[in-house]
């Protein structure tokens, strides 16, 4: 039996099963998440008897690292071969039909220090079926969902690994590979447990959901009592313009995902993010962003992070610094909140739209064992 993704409940389940009491699932709960350790034998607080018929019946397992590439900008790209499960739900059945076969998956995690925080990007499946044309985690279909246990393993493992360098922030971002709202049930289950102050403890305003614009996906995550903040992956100012950059937008078009938006609750102090890919010569014009000011203009708190795309064997190309800047400044005379973001990590293949298991070597960047 796998331990990594267990909830609180479900320990405290098992160890009651195995004939301890039952806050000993307390204690291995907050030995798991809170401490990070996965050596069953190091948690000391547990009976002797009980840990070693723990190492015998479960196990706890982390990814393997196949490789590690440090950016010059200090971001680290983990490359982490999984084990092979077969995965398919009927959850995926809302994208595109784009799947390969099921096979041993590899997914990546992205660490981002910086002065005040750190920043985490994690995945939450392997691949992805939503096949956004400008991004290359599309070119992989969908291999399988991740565990709950496989999502919270690419947040506790680099917080382990960099853990002599962290600052007291952490921020975590569902931006790496896959759909976050197609695996919804093993994301919230990883969400409760990061969330929980006595599990990992990260507050929800530190972490962020973002999704193509899975409509039902969407009114769910409302409903939850505890959940991250909301990105929506925007890329287009019309209808017509979505549908051939991002497929799933002809199954939810923008009239549905902005009502579901619109309706979306928010704290006093929360917004919802819309993140829109600046393409050049294809979404950058001023005309697209006098349209994006108008699809944000009774949404309530929202603000725009505006991402040059970042380069990669796709039939798109940069935009240029004065088509950003305009867009930038179009949306802030409407009175739309907007930031230009540039990507960390781009040159080893980390950067938002680059993960795509791709294995590089070059003298600019260091590649970790």
């Amino acid at each position: 039996m796998e331990l990594l993704g267990k909830s609180r409940e479900e320990l405290r389940a098992l160890s009651a099963e195995m004939g301890e009491p039952a806050y000993r699932g307390d204690q291995l709960y907050g030995a798991l998440y809170a401490e990070r350790v996965f050596d069953l034998a190091q948690v000391t607080n547990l009976p002797a008897a009980f840990r070693e018929r723990l190492a015998k019946e479960t196990t706890v397992t982390l990814p393997t690292v196949r490789q590690r590439y440090q950016s010059t900008d200090g971001s680290v790209r983990y490359l982490l071969g999984l084990g092979d499960k077969k995965d398919f739900t009927a959850e995926n059945a809302e994208a595109t039909e784009k799947k390969k076969p099921s096979r041993p998956a590899s997914v990546e995690a992205v660490f981002m220090p910086s002065e005040a925080r750190q920043t985490i990007c994690v995945s939450t499946q392997a691949g992805c079926a939503v096949d956004c044309q400008f991004c290359m985690t599309a070119q992989l279909g969908l291999i399988r969902n991740l565990t709950a246990g496989e999502i919270l393993a690419q947040i506790l493992l680099p917080l382990e690994e960099q853990k002599e360098t962290l600052t007291p922030q952490t921020n975590v971002v569902l931006m790496g590979q896959g759909e976050p709202l197609l695996n919804y049930d093993n994301v919230m289950a990883a969400m409760r447990i990061l969330l929980d102050q006595s599990g990992i403890g990260l507050a929800p305003k530190h972490v962020t959901l973002s999704t193509s614009g899975i409509v039902p996906g969407i009114e769910k995550l409302a409903q939850e009592k505890v959940r991250p903040k909301l990105a929506i992956s925007l890329n287009a100012s019309n209808d017509a313009q979505r549908d051939v950059l991002m497929p799933i937008n002809k199954k939810y078009p923008l009239s549905k995902l902005l009502a579901a938006c619109q309706e979306f609750p928010r704290g006093s102090r929360e917004y919802i993010t819309f993140e829109y890919v600046l393409l050049g010569g294809v979404n950058d014009s001023a005309d697209d962003a006098r349209r994006v000011a108008r699809l944000m203009a009774d949404l309530g708190r929202v603000k725009v992070n505006l991402i040059p795309w970042n380069p990669g064997a796709l039939p798109y190309k940069e935009p240029g610094e004065e088509s950003i800047e305009r867009f930038h400044k179009i949306l802030l005379e409407k009175g739309v909140p907007a930031f230009t973001r540039y990507s960390r990590g781009r040159d080893v293949m980390a950067a938002c739209g680059q993960l795509a298991l791709t294995e590089v070597n070059s003298s600019q960047f260091t590649v970790l064992s």
